[in-house]
């Protein structure tokens, strides 16, 4: 049928031939229950079949006189809707069907004028240029209904960001500042996790109902040899959308310039605004995109992956260059979590990274995500080692306030206990760099006997690093003049990193082993404190004469004189010191009191002649009242003593 001129029939025969299919195929065209594909072929070939009753009736001077006919009925169902701006689709299906039944008509008159040889016939010209006129306003409408669709019905529910409890993870240290107390470090321990706030799940873009009405338009622009024109209508909706939903997302679109520039407590907020924006990005809307594409465009080839890729590419570069700038910049140790975060998203969007864009069309996107990845990869193990240097090298000019716990023990002790979340990434990425680290450790649970929590890689920089710190508190206790406060800061620092150990899960990595081994340790300072505190104190009470029974008056009252000007001098200073724990505090005042309160109680004891308020200056209870106030870090005079506030 696509030379009808050539199928002209030459015998009369022929041409009742002819007129009898012709009436079969409009007899068929009327039964009900045919497909679309069947009722498109019959609708073709009535036309061809009147196109060569027309043309051999041209042939006998009688024109183009029914399909002229055709033409006017078509044109009377497309203009009419060019005056009345009420969108085809809103005003039913009906009207909707009949609207693209009557363009097939066109394009099936459209291909049948084609078919014909022109022979100068004028008459088939102009119907030909009427038909083409009327099949453009036809597309060009059909493209302002399937942009107006594509708007109306686009989902209006999205995933916002919400600042995650990772997003406080602002962990910068500074000498008058402690970052991450213990609580904020507990709830920064709830990583964001991508199955856990965003999931990996399609959402309708556009509802079920409204794709068969997409398609319909989409095969008949195709059809129409207007698909580029359909194909730039989707493309244009479809990624505004998406640069909406990105918008919501809150990203700002910032140069890679924009972004090395930036301080670091904006720089932590948009690192992690880009973890989430690409959780949802690729973990929702763009696998919910591909499958819309698929719907839509999966019967028209390449076609379907070029349009996906143009929605796509604006959102993709935005997220591409932001992570990039990451990758490229200086990577401080405060970087390390928020490039764990960023690293371990997109290693787990990787595969459907690839899988999305798998076509030759896609491949730069595959590409400059691996790179990314390796990029990513680079900067964590360069602010871990930075971590490291960080807090060797960590110096001091003063010593802390007090002997309490410095800040850098707190900085180091809140920051590694959210590392375990991260055990798998920083197994994998610090393993280039295991043995060199096991050889630095020297505690067993590197050795052959060690168990798979404590000699992972990770386990190893861990202690690593607490033994680095534990060098650099060494280094800074000897800033105290007082050896007492000396082994009061290091007891107090070393509890802190056992306690913290011990109460999260930092313990499997460091092991029981370690746990005793740093117990000892802390409680060995306690011992060396009393020593050096209170030997030389308890000494002044010592009896000069085993042998006799008690002292005389004089060297009873020099000696309580003695006593009484030690004691104070230790309440003047250790009421200032600081034992931040409520538990180590009161352990070491207990061991204090039984060792002091017992030598003064026996003093007195032995010399229960010479006791009167002329002779002492304290009582047994004073002196227990009076310990009390050690530790508590404010300083105190007897004066203002608890002692003298209750008398």
């Amino acid at each position: 049928m696509d030379e009808c001129q050539s199928a002209i029939p030459a015998h009369d025969g022929d041409l009742h031939v002819v007129a009898a299919a012709h009436h079969i195929v409009k007899a068929l065209g009327t039964t009900k229950n045919l497909s679309d594909d069947l009722r498109k072929i019959l609708i073709d070939l009535d036309a061809h079949l009147s196109l060569i009753t027309s043309n051999i009736d041209s042939k006998g001077g009688k024109g183009f006189v029914e399909v002229e006919e055709r033409l006017k009925r078509v044109e009377r169902k497309i203009v009419i809707w060019e005056s009345d701006r009420i969108m085809i689709w809103d005003s039913g299906p009906k009207e909707a069907s009949d609207y693209l039944e009557a363009v097939d008509e066109v394009q099936t008159l459209i291909d049948s004028l084609r078919g014909l040889s022109m022979n100068e016939n004028q008459k088939q010209k102009e119907l030909l240029h009427r038909a083409s006129s009327l099949l453009q306003m036809a597309m060009s409408r059909l493209e302002e209904e399937l942009i107006h669709m594509l708007v109306k019905h686009k989902q209006q529910s999205e995933p916002t960001y919400m600042p995650s409890p990772s997003s406080q993870r602002n962990v910068v240290y500074n000498e008058s500042v402690v970052s991450l107390d213990n609580e904020s470090a507990k709830e920064a321990s709830s990583k964001t996790s991508c199955s856990d706030e965003c999931g990996e799940y399609i959402v309708d873009l556009v509802p079920e109902h409204v794709i068969p009405d997409i398609k319909s338009i989409a095969k008949v622009m195709f059809a129409s040899d207007y698909g580029q024109e359909f194909c730039e209508a989707f493309i244009g909706v479809r990624k505004e959308a998406l640069e909406q939903h990105f918008d919501i997302l809150e990203n700002g679109k910032l140069s890679i310039e924009d972004v090395l520039k930036m301080e670091w407590c904006s720089l932590s907020t948009e690192m992690n605004k880009w973890t989430w924006s690409m959780k949802i990005i690729f973990g929702v809307y763009l696998m919910s995109e591909k499958r819309l594409c698929d719907q839509v465009l999966g019967e028209f080839g390449s076609v379907n992956s070029f349009c996906f890729l143009e929605i796509a590419k604006t959102t993709i570069l935005c997220l591409l260059n932001f992570g990039e700038a990451i990758a490229m910049g200086p990577q401080e140790p405060e970087k390390l979590l928020r490039l764990l975060d960023m690293y371990e998203t997109l290693a787990d969007l990787v595969i459907d990274i690839d899988a999305l864009f798998s076509e030759d069309g896609g491949s730069f996107v595959r590409l400059e995500f691996h790179k990314l990845l390796e990029g990513l990869a680079d900067s964590v193990k360069a602010a871990f080692n930075a971590f490291g240097v960080a807090v060797s090298s960590n110096g001091s000019l003063y010593p802390f306030p007090g002997g309490g716990v410095h800040p850098l023990s707190k900085y180091v002790m809140n920051y590694i206990s959210m590392f375990p979340e991260y055990c798998r990434t920083l197994n994998l990425l610090l393993e280039d760099q295991h043995s060199d680290v096991a050889n630095l450790v020297s505690e067993p649970q590197c050795g052959p006997t060690a168990s798979l929590s404590t000699s992972c890689p990770m386990a190893c920089h861990l202690r690593s690093i607490t033994s680095s710190l534990e060098s650099n508190l060494h280094k800074k206790s000897k800033l105290y003049k007082d050896e007492a406060l000396q082994h009061i800061f290091l007891m107090n620092n070393l509890h802190y990193m056992v306690q913290k150990v011990k109460g999260s899960e930092l313990r499997p990595f460091f092991g029981d082993e370690w746990i005793r081994k740093h117990n000892a340790k802390f409680q060995q300072h306690e011992m060396n404190y009393e020593r050096v505190t209170w030997s030389s104190v308890v000494l002044l009470l010592k009896d000069d004469n085993p042998g006799s029974s008690s002292l005389s008056k004089s060297a009873f009252k020099e000696k309580c004189k003695g006593f009484s000007v030690a004691f104070e001098e230790v309440y003047k200073n250790q009421t200032s010191w600081c034992i931040p724990d409520p538990q180590l505090r009161e352990d070491l005042r207990i061991s204090t009191s039984l060792k002091v309160v017992h030598a003064y109680r026996t003093f007195l004891g032995r010399n229960p002649a010479h006791v009167d308020d002329k002779c002492i200056k304290h009582t047994v209870e004073d002196v227990e009242k009076l310990l009390l106030d050690l530790f508590e870090g404010s300083p105190r005079s007897l004066r203002n003593s608890r002692r003298m506030m209750k008398t």
